[in-house]
């Protein structure tokens, strides 16, 4: 997991396996799960700390994804009804 959005992922999937009634996720590998996973959201909070004092410049972590325009595309023109 290199990004907040897939270390999301990982923790929905951990919390479906928990509810898995044919073969759940076991406790004590759900409760590692979460605690790795905060250290993660600590740091993560620590990069946005970083971020504001930057001047919006981070390692990556936290980076918003640009929307992605379609091949053939070169500009996106917003029409407005007055």
């Amino acid at each position: 997991m290199d990004t907040i959005e897939e270390l999301r992922s990982h923790l929905f999937d951990t919390l479906r396996a928990l509810s898995d009634k044919e073969k759940p996720l076991e406790l004590d590998r759900a409760k590692a799960v979460a605690e790795v996973a905060q250290v993660i959201i600590n740091s993560a909070k620590v990069e946005v700390e970083h971020m504001k004092v930057s001047g919006g410049k981070g390692t990556g972590f936290m980076a918003e994804k640009k929307p992605e325009i379609p091949n053939g595309i070169t500009n996106i023109t917003k029409h407005t009804i007055r």
